[in-house]
């Protein structure tokens, strides 16, 4: 049995923070409900290209959608009205969680906020996430990843040495705030089921890019001095980065005096773990302008592939800088099953394997994300006991809409 199997999620929320920890939840055997507005659903149904096409050539969905809402269940419901509302509402006290991602305040004009849904149900863990939490000057404004890489100091250590900042090529600060999220959830669910207390989760984007700087924050707070961009380099570790070869790139990860030396044996080049500037890690990062032109010339005399054969032979860390195609080629993405064909009624729809590896309690088989509303009758039919005709009337008034 999965380890959630008989947890109910109601997920208000939209794009992917919230999704991305509602998808975790999915994962791991919740029943997730994702309420979305009629007719366009989600956001970011509409964010593309690229497009999922049906087996007819027909365009259903984008792929950013896709990303993060395998193993739900869509409601396509009007929170704008009354009935709507009240539906939710009903929803709420026959759930365990629920996930919002509205702007401070946002739901209590719907009466859809902690205080109105821990009404009528206390057990309720209610998880609301925004940019910048439920309280302080910002609280009120509205966030976003690439804003929040740029004010968390994320971008200010990305990029090349005195060049221009970066943001990292995924929107790492939603899916770390989901990850949190779901780590907030467990441990509230855990304090509810065991008390009887539901409680309101304040999960803010800006808190945890800020948090998940880790030691470059800890670097700061403890020295004074704040970081800057490095490129590629490690600033505590040498060599640490990526190095050109004869016909590309590799990443060398050393990470101990042994590693070095076993390298630079193999490099040809056994001299330079007794050489005084390069015996231990310390001195090597401090003498870094030496060494790096050292290694530079060394590993470009040989291709990648040559280079990974050697060094994987005598536990040298390193591997190469995959394009996504090569990533899912590599055989140990073939042999953990990391691309996954998923069946739905549209065709086969393609996604990416929960990395969640339980050995008693596995994770479910993925489930091809919902069109918007495919599960209106079952969710309201099954859960608030509504027949056909009170379906077909919501359906008609515009309370629900079609699949």
């Amino acid at each position: 049995m999965a380890p959630l199997a008989g947890v109910r999620v109601l997920d208000l929320s939209r794009v992917l923070a919230g999704p991305w920890a509602t998808m975790q939840l999915a994962d791991l055997g919740a029943e997730v409900i994702k309420v979305e507005r009629p007719g366009a659903g989600d956001d970011t149904r509409a964010w593309g290209p690229p497009w999922f096409y049906n087996e007819a050539g027909e365009r259903l969905t984008s792929s950013y959608y896709l990303s993060a809402n395998r193993n739900k269940k869509s409601l396509a419901i009007d929170l704008a009205s009354e009935r709507g509302q009240e539906i939710v509402r009903a929803l709420a006290a026959k759930s365990d969680i629920v996930v919002e991602n509205f702007k401070q305040g946002g739901l209590k004009a719907y009466g859809l906020d902690w205080d109105s849904l821990k009404a009528v149900n206390p057990k309720l863990v209610y998880c609301s996430i925004t940019g910048f939490g439920q309280d302080g000057p910002r609280a009120h404004e509205a966030g976003y990843d690439f804003m929040i890489q740029g004010m968390s100091g994320l971008m200010s250590v990305t990029g090349p040495i005195g060049g221009e900042p970066y943001r990292v090529g995924v929107a790492l600060a939603d899916v770390l705030t989901g990850l949190n999220a779901t780590i907030a959830i467990l441990a509230a669910l855990r304090h509810a089921e065991a008390t009887g207390e539901g409680q309101q989760i304040d999960m803010a984007l800006f808190d945890v890019a800020v948090a998940s700087m880790a030691n470059q924050a800890l670097g700061y707070l403890a020295s004074g001095e704040a970081p800057g961009r490095i490129g590629n380099e490690h600033p505590s570790i040498t060599p640490y980065q990526a190095f050109p070869t004869r016909d590309g790139h590799i990443i060398l990860a050393i990470g101990n005096d042994g590693q070095f030396s076993r390298f630079v044996r193999q490099a040809g080049r056994p001299e330079l773990a007794d050489d005084p500037r390069f015996t231990t890690n310390a001195l090597r990062t401090a003498n870094r302008p030496a060494l790096v032109p050292i290694i530079t010339e060394l590993l470009a005399a040989r291709t990648t592939e040559e280079w990974m054969a050697l060094l994987s032979q005598h536990a040298v860390p390193c591997g190469p800088i995959n394009s996504l195609d090569a990533a899912f080629a590599d055989p140990q993405a073939q042999h953990r099953g990391l691309s996954l064909s998923m069946p739905s009624a549209h065709g086969a729809v393609p996604g990416v394997r929960s990395p969640h590896r339980l050995s008693a309690s596995p994770a479910v088989e993925p489930a091809a994300p919902p069109m918007v509303g495919e599960n209106n009758a079952e969710v309201l039919a099954e859960l608030l006991g509504l027949n056909g005709s009170e379906i077909d009337a919501l359906l008609a008034t515009g309370v629900i809409g079609a699949r």
